[in-house]
């Protein structure tokens, strides 16, 4: 579902939700400073420390992700038995709606990323790591730990970026568990061998991991497509999620055609932890009751802000709200195109097989019966094209005193109400040249007319198409409507 059509309604289902995250927990340390000399040393720059701060990365930063969403986390992973671990374990105790089960081993290193920065720009990042097997006893913790929360959750995310705790054996267990309780499961793969991931409801992959787990390009979009979907074979899941950063995301799924989410432009100040940011919205949404091609398209929107943050960031619900309501005014401003755009957008409709609707009208004062009549006739078609009169046309059709809303206002009015997918205005007394051009598949009138004296009909059912007519709403009228304001005026 497009953002216009109000996704914002979701996120008031996101508190009470419960999410179990399994996968690489991981502490993220940032020392930010000023460079103003190259070292005597060695041609490198010497970086002046004057913050430092630290986070939790990794599965420890979806966790977080899902807490500033409102909703919970149950959190289970793997750290080691020295400082780092007592650092990350007091960051998870202190995030609100967020219960950490990190299993402590001594035999092993917490996994730590130090970042160095300087005027915004990353230096250096270094690594310490354990990435050595688990061994059988911590694999069976995790199990153990797994199968005690997953009865309190509602749908599963399973976090991996290679540091072990994704074990062949904990992989094929927990997805086991999860779909013998009926629990979606949500994959952020790292892996190059997809199948690993086998029986996980949705794979979460950016461009460059489907690329490289199926040796396809993945630049286009008919090649994230063909990319995709060899992806979703292999690893037998319902559906997979691409993102495919300032191409916005992409989403395939069993059984239904592809779904491109364009991105919105902004500026970038930072990619790390934008794909935890995907995976935790992913997570909730489809949690809340939202549709996948829905959670899709708020995950997307949310990628969009995590990326203009600097370093490991959460995407909060507030700040998810405000960014939900930028795009649908955007995407209003985006459904109005004037006749070369309009043509083109439609070309592209019917290519991809989807049935295209039409209807005129003045439409200078949307009242109820619009409303209505709107929605059945986006109910007869795919995609719906709502040609409006001209300010001029309109004068010649009703006279000087009409419109009362001009083209630009009502073109808005009419482009923000969910059941029109495209606008576009004609200066012709009929429509008739328009649905020439057009051929859609469905011309809807309302039932005040007959099928013989619909223009336009004889064009449309001469290709093959359908004339609908639209009972009309009794007791609603825009001449009514303006005599009553010239009354009480």
């Amino acid at each position: 579902m497009p953002l216009q059509d109000h996704l914002s309604r979701h996120l008031a289902n996101f508190p009470s939700r419960r999410v179990l995250v399994l996968g690489d927990v991981m502490l993220d340390r940032y020392v930010e400073g000023e460079v103003r000399r190259i070292s005597p040393e060695a041609p490198i720059p010497v970086l002046r420390a004057q913050r430092r701060r630290s986070v939790a990365g990794g599965a420890g930063n979806v966790a977080k992700n899902i807490a500033g969403l409102g909703a919970t986390a149950l959190l289970i992973g793997i750290a080691g038995d020295d400082a780092a671990a007592g650092e990350l374990d007091a960051i998870l105790r202190a995030a609100p709606a967020v219960t950490p089960v990190l299993i402590h081993r001594p035999d092993r290193t917490t996994t730590v990323k130090t970042r160095f920065t300087s005027g915004g720009h990353q230096m250096l990042r270094l690594d310490e790591e354990d990435l050595s097997p688990l061994p059988e006893d911590a694999e069976h913790a995790l199990i153990s730990a797994f199968a005690a929360a997953l009865p309190d959750a509602e749908i599963v995310v399973l976090s991996d970026y290679l540091k072990g705790v994704l074990s062949d054996a904990v992989l094929s267990a927990v997805i086991a568990a999860a779909r013998a309780a009926g629990k979606p499961v949500i994959a952020d793969p790292k892996r190059a061998d997809f199948a690993a991931y086998a029986g996980a409801s949705v794979l979460t992959p950016n461009a460059a991991e489907i690329a490289a787990a199926t040796g396809r390009p993945c630049r286009s979009n008919a090649e994230a497509e063909s990319a995709g979907e060899a992806a979703r074979i292999a690893a037998q899941a319902e559906a997979m999620l691409v993102t495919r950063s300032e191409k916005g995301v992409t989403l395939i799924q069993s059984g239904a055609k592809p779904l491109h989410v364009p991105a919105r432009a902004q500026a970038v100040a930072d990619v790390s932890g934008a794909g935890d940011t995907v995976t935790a919205v992913l997570a909730v949404a489809l949690a809340a009751g939202a549709s996948l091609e829905d959670a899709a398209a708020i995950a997307n929107v949310a990628a969009g802000i995590a990326v203009g943050k600097q370093g490991t960031a959460i995407v909060g619900r507030a700040e998810l709200a405000a960014g939900l309501h930028r795009g649908e005014l955007l995407a209003i401003d985006d459904k109005v195109a004037d006749e070369p755009a309009a043509l083109a957008r439609i070309a592209g409709w019917k290519a991809a097989g989807l049935r295209v609707g039409f209807t005129n009208g003045c439409f200078d004062l949307i009242h109820p019966g619009h409303v209505r009549l709107l929605a059945k006739s986006r109910a007869a078609c795919d995609r719906l094209v709502v040609a409006l009169n001209t300010d001029a046309s309109v004068q010649r059709l009703k006279g000087p005193t009409r419109p009362v809303q001009t083209e630009t206002a009502r073109a808005t009015v009419m482009a923000s109400i969910g059941s029109t997918d495209l606008v576009m205005l004609f200066d012709d007394d009929t429509p008739e040249r328009l649905i020439a051009a057009i051929l859609p598949d469905v011309l809807i009138k309302g039932a005040d007319y007959t099928v013989e004296t619909v223009v336009g009909a004889p064009i449309v059912l001469a290709n093959g198409g359908e004339v609908v007519l639209i009972p009309l709403e009794e007791g609603h009228s825009t001449s009514n409507t303006i005599r009553r304001i010239g009354v009480q005026g």
